[in-house]
């Protein structure tokens, strides 16, 4: 019976040991914003989507997992309705918007609440989403309705949010404010357009579980959304989870969205890398001797050489022209060619046996021709004229 290898016998003990552990430990609360609807953490919005059904009785709230183009084009909307997107950044190119705004136009409404919203739609809808600089945050600030009935005497404090983002009213023909903050900047507005509405909100969080919960703002989400009109809404996961399901999800998206699988997934694989590197080492045979093949490089560069200089490309040919050179000094006699300065040139000509000033000739061409972005036929010429000189003053470079 054939021995154990004790490397995959340690990796796979590692494996199971850190999955046992990751498996039993205390999870840590994950305060990452995901806006999706099947999180039950602080900031999913999992408890308004299981309680936005009871508001909007005796209609139904139907998750979207499509894009915005696809939903508005494949699916049956002869009836009015509403399409609601929360999330942090929302995404839409032109082809998407131009039907989102017809599906508004028809009669239609869209809530969007989002901290990033594109330019394209607030171009098209009189809006800008703004956000102040770093130094105007403030967790303490409070939000508030326009509407006496909808208002809260002390008003609404979100503290996980620094405050920062507003909007910016270009079109208030069309436009009514219907959320404010503390400084008076609007954070809520509904847009008139065609026969329908958009609902624009720059504070997603109010909708995550962890407010929607809180005694404190639990009933700010539900005033928000009381704008909309009861009819049939459509809620859109694409922008937060994309397109496919978790039944549709491959077994390796699933191993990489569990945290514990996908530490378990690396380990297996750095574990199989480090086997390859040292164990496979020891069991390696005899790699044989390859005898080089000979070196016709000699010829590739006359060739190359001709091209460059047919080709009227001097700079080019004069640069490497003189790294092959430089590499000759550095082999025959050691010398350091990264600066070409005084010390360089009385230690060439001590060695080659040159006339000092025959090399300091030499080097200053050499390093003008380094430093200059331009060369011209002559100073190539002249270039290797020198160097040729040089080579035939020392046998050993010639």
């Amino acid at each position: 019976m054939p021995k154990p290898n004790k490397y995959l016998l340690i990796l796979l003990v590692t494996v199971v040991a850190y999955v046992l552990f990751d498996y039993y430990r205390p999870k840590p609360i994950d305060w990452k914003p995901t806006y999706r609807n099947d999180d039950k953490i602080p900031f999913g919005t999992q408890a308004l989507f299981e309680l936005l059904p009871d508001v909007m009785k005796p209609l139904s709230v139907k998750p979207v997992r499509l894009p915005v183009y696809n939903f508005l084009t494949e699916t049956d909307l002869s009836t009015r309705s509403n399409y609601l997107l929360v999330c942090h950044d929302l995404t839409i190119d032109r082809s998407e918007l131009s039907k989102l705004l017809a599906y508004v136009k028809r009669g239609n409404n869209v809530f969007i609440s989002a901290y990033v919203l594109p330019d394209s739609l607030g171009i098209a809808l009189g809006f800008k989403a703004d956000e102040k600089n770093q130094s105007k945050a403030d967790t303490t600030l409070r939000q508030n309705f326009t509407n006496s009935q909808l208002r809260k005497t002390s008003g609404y404090n979100f503290f996980h949010d620094d405050g920062r983002n507003f909007l910016i009213i270009k079109k208030p023909q069309n436009t009514t404010v219907l959320g404010r903050n503390a400084r008076n900047e609007p954070v809520f507005i509904r847009i008139q357009y065609g026969k329908g509405q958009f609902f624009i909100h720059n504070l997603p969080l109010a909708f995550t579980n962890y407010y929607v919960l809180d005694p404190k703002t639990s009933d700010y989400a539900f005033k928000a959304l009381s704008y909309l009109p009861v009819l049939p809404t459509y809620w859109d996961e694409y922008q937060t989870q994309g397109r496919f399901d978790e039944d549709q999800q491959s077994i390796f998206r699933y191993i990489r969205s569990q945290p514990a699988l996908n530490w378990a997934y690396y380990l297996v694989a750095f574990g199989l890398i480090f086997y390859v590197i040292f164990a496979g080492k020891r069991t390696q045979r005899i790699i044989p001797v390859i005898e080089p093949l000979a070196n016709t490089s000699l010829d590739f560069v006359k060739t190359v050489g001709r091209v460059y200089f047919q080709q009227g490309d001097h700079h080019n040919l004069a640069q490497k022209k003189i790294q092959y050179f430089l590499a000759e000094l550095r082999e025959r006699y050691g010398l350091n060619t990264t600066t070409l300065d005084k010390d360089f040139t009385e230690t060439l000509a001590q060695k080659s046996g040159a006339s000092i000033q025959e090399t300091a000739d030499l080097v200053r061409l050499l390093r003008d021709a380094q430093k200059s972005i331009s060369l011209s036929e002559f100073d190539l010429l002249t270039l290797n004229k020198a160097i040729e000189n040089f080579k035939q003053s020392e046998p050993g470079l010639s």
